[in-house]
């Protein structure tokens, strides 16, 4: 005799609070106190940010009444790896991080995408609050609550969906930002606009030489339309379903993840890959749905006007083909393409003729 049972565990639904301000790292112990009510909190940084801003960041924790534990990790994405995680999980078990307790992630995408990640899998789940403090983090990563590490076989492999219970954006930190770095975050406000927010894109062209500049007000408003504009897309699909519209927001990422895979997270910048990738996005967005090529003409010119690499560095075809391979995004043994037929619209993933895509990667410089 066998019998089936369906068990329902309905979710209380999750507030995700966030602050944009001028200054607002001053205020981090009461926004951090108030998310999470937690009166013990692991902050955790980079050596770069944390020399910047940590001793800041863990007076205001301080000044809330909240204990800190501090832990820094390497600086770069090689810390988005198993050794660092579990650095972090030690760190917590030494401090005694109950379940009471958060982990605030005060730094770029990397830090966010660790530490959210820790949080997530510590005692099954604790509360964190990310203090986004790069211009790609704060565009992109700090929204949404994807948390992951890199693995050698390929980017995020291993990760969760955990979103921040809050998430505290001061754009004064951009001011301390070095120009490259800025220049790797451009590449995701441009990933923003061409997937879906044509005004957006306007928006940068038209902003065009203060963003190339790294002008703070043009900054600024570009940090504050492109959380807006991911903020929509996340509400509207939060856990990138089949089908859904967050799967838009991984334009260019199908050969940016495989350049970074190739290149052993090294060399590269993140947005730097990303850049190359719309490029060869744009490509074949005009040879498979029909994206006008002075559509493509305006995401290149953009690109090259704020400085992103026009070639990728020394990279077998062969390599990327096959880093490919371990896309998130693939059905199968089949890669598959977020491509766009105008500004704005990206669709959802497909697969692209394997012609089309040597001849784009080749056309970047990936040696045959």
């Amino acid at each position: 005799m066998s019998r089936d049972l369906r068990l329902s565990f309905p979710q209380p639904p999750l507030v995700s609070r966030l602050r944009m301000a001028s200054g607002a790292l001053e205020g981090l112990g009461d926004f951090t106190a108030r998310c999470t009510r937690a009166t013990h909190v692991a902050l955790v940084t980079d050596a770069n940010v944390g020399r910047l801003y940590g001793a800041r960041a863990a007076r205001a924790l301080q000044r809330a009444g909240l204990t800190v534990t501090r832990v820094q990790v390497p600086a770069g994405e090689r810390a988005k790896s198993e050794a660092q995680l579990s650095r972090l999980w030690r760190a917590f078990a030494a401090a005694g991080l109950s379940r009471a307790g958060a982990v605030v992630a005060l730094g770029g995408g990397v830090v966010g995408d660790l530490a959210g990640f820790a949080a997530a899998t510590w005692l099954r789940g604790v509360p964190w609050v990310g203090v986004p403090t790069s211009l790609l983090a704060q565009v992109d990563s700090s929204v949404g609550g994807k948390t992951a590490i890199d693995l050698p076989a390929g980017k995020n492999l291993v990760g969760s969906f955990h979103q921040p219970v809050g998430v505290l954006v001061d754009p004064d930190t951009l001011a301390t930002l070095p120009a490259r770095h800025v220049r790797a975050g451009l590449a995701e406000v441009l990933k923003l606009g061409m997937a879906v927010d044509a005004a957006l894109f306007r928006w940068c062209e038209a902003q065009a030489d203060a963003l190339a500049a790294g002008d703070l007000d043009a900054l600024y408003g570009a940090v504050t339309r492109s959380i807006r504009a991911k903020a929509r897309i996340v509400k509207a699909d939060e856990r990138e379903r089949e089908g859904g519209c967050r799967s838009a927001l991984n334009l260019g990422h199908t050969l940016g993840h495989a350049l970074e895979v190739v290149h052993g997270y090294r060399g590269l910048l993140h947005g730097e890959a990303v850049a190359l990738g719309l490029r060869a996005a744009a490509d074949l967005s005009v040879r498979v749905v029909g994206l006008p090529i002075g559509s493509r003409v305006r995401l290149e010119a953009m690109l090259d006007h704020v400085g992103l690499p026009v070639r990728m560095p020394s990279t077998r075809l062969s390599a990327l083909l096959t880093a490919m391979q371990s896309d998130k995004k693939r059905a199968r043994t089949i890669v598959r393409w977020v491509l766009t037929p105008s500004i704005g619209a990206a669709s959802v993933p497909r697969a692209v003729k394997s012609t089309f895509v040597r001849a784009a990667l080749l056309q970047l410089g990936a040696r045959g």
